[in-house]
């Protein structure tokens, strides 16, 4: 009896088991009606958007594989995951992770749960993953709900690359997956700039902004000329880099150091977050955050990062400057229009031909040839040749092309007409513009990168 009676208080103050914990902050995320409202829309709104664009002849041609929403079903969630990683997911990691830890300021809650769990420590390993798992259920939704709208709209059908080659629906499927489990990296990223502020600011709505001024400040810096290796340090380039994954052979290089950044930027401002909050005196009930202390502990660690991890990838990679040069555009450009040609073949029932017997090379000049041929800038102009077996005459167009300083650019026909101009194609998938008119296309900013 007295052994018990002695073990009972020890017993009655052992914290709260993480498991628990993280289910008590999984219902209560779930009870909450804008949480019901994301989930919802995650779910629902994609498919509808996917399958009410693919069924009209006017496309959302400058979004990347949105001339191709009517063609198969696998381009509506590359169109989702461009708009998601723009504008929704930061939102989406605002609402949720830049909530979690301020919504107990605001209700005053702190000293009950503190009672209830009896660890800081698992307090904020509970919420984090809570908050984690409501992101991924969000991203999960938009995912299949835009794949579900794009294939039910337009069909199993093979997707063209983003150099111009296609796709069976079987790599198709694999490479959208693959493309949307990639950006869960920056996702997370976000989600652990969220905690930060939220643990930062308190009830101040500071904490619950920051992920998506975070967000918008990297997007608008992808808009730079930057050197290529401070673009590649930012987080936000993991939601650009999928793209590689849809090019022969895929460019790897890029998606994996913007992964790798994001996890970094994931881990530190994770780290930074836990050790803030443990140390945090939870008796004053006014606490909404320091400017200053924000400052120290939140922005300098992060822009020191993004120094450091600047310098690695400058030091380690060859690419310098803007990574778009005359090369680079005029390799990109001859390997699209190639693949794009055999395309066109087949939809006109003209006998095949390879990349290798065509032979298709590119000259490329910036500015009328009174620049210098490199960076971005709408003012390209290429004169793409090729020939074809059993014809001696040399076959040539010219294509004006905007290109981003993402490496991204546009080609645009500029004759001759019955080569790249705007003309229909009658394809098993309906009437379509002659694939040769216009293109979407990239270069690689690290060229040496590709495997």
């Amino acid at each position: 009896m007295t052994a018990t009676a002695a073990a009972s208080p020890v017993a009655a103050t052992r914290p709260v088991p993480l498991s628990r914990g993280y289910r008590f902050e999984l219902v209560k995320l779930f009870s909450t009606w804008r949480i019901r409202l994301l989930v919802l829309a995650c779910w629902l709104a994609p498919a509808l958007f996917v399958g009410a664009v693919s069924g009209q002849s006017s496309l959302p041609v400058d979004t990347l594989f949105g001339r191709w929403m009517n063609a198969t079903g696998w381009a509506g969630p590359l169109v989702m995951l461009g708009f998601a990683g723009t504008y929704a997911l930061p939102l989406l990691t605002s609402v949720v992770a830049g909530d979690v830890f301020a919504a107990e300021d605001r209700l005053g809650t702190w000293r009950h749960l503190l009672v209830a769990v009896r660890s800081t420590r698992r307090i904020f390993l509970a919420k984090a993953f809570a908050s984690l798992t409501v992101i991924v259920v969000l991203v999960a939704g938009m995912a299949v709900s835009g794949t579900a709208g794009g294939l039910v709209a337009a069909g199993n059908r093979a997707l063209v690359g983003f150099d111009g080659h296609l796709l069976a629906p079987g790599d198709a499927a694999a490479q959208v997956l693959l493309a949307w489990v990639c950006v869960l990296a920056p996702t997370l990223a976000l989600a652990a700039v969220g905690w930060l502020g939220s643990v930062l600011w308190g009830r101040s709505p500071m904490g619950l902004l920051l992920p998506a001024v975070v967000a918008l400040a990297m997007a608008l810096a992808q808009l730079l000329p930057l050197p290529v290796a401070v673009r590649l340090a930012l987080p936000s380039y993991a939601f650009i880099a999928w793209n590689g994954l849809f090019t022969a052979p895929v460019q790897l290089g890029p998606l994996l150091i913007g992964v790798g950044v994001s996890v970094a930027w994931a881990v530190l401002a994770t780290a930074l977050a836990y050790s803030l909050f443990v140390r945090r005196d939870f008796t004053n009930l006014a606490h909404d955050g320091s400017g200053r202390r924000a400052l120290v502990v939140g922005a300098l660690p992060l822009a020191a990062l993004l120094a450091v991890t600047a310098g690695i990838i400058a030091a380690a990679t060859p690419a310098t400057g803007s990574g778009i040069d005359q090369d680079k555009v005029q390799r990109s450009l001859a390997t699209a229009f190639a693949h794009l040609y055999r395309l066109q073949a087949g939809q006109l029932n003209r006998p095949d031909v390879t990349e290798e017997q065509l032979g298709a090379t590119a000259a490329c000049t910036k500015g009328d040839g009174l620049v210098e041929p490199d960076g971005p800038g709408n003012d390209w102009r290429c004169v793409v040749s090729w020939h074809l077996p059993g014809v001696a005459a040399t076959g040539q167009a010219i294509y004006q092309l905007d290109v981003t300083s993402d490496g991204r650019y546009v080609a645009d026909g500029d004759g001759p007409k019955e080569v790249n101009g705007y003309f229909q194609v009658r394809t098993p998938a309906g009437d379509q513009p002659n694939p040769l008119w216009q293109f979407d296309a990239n270069v690689e900013l690290l060229s040496s990168t590709k495997g």
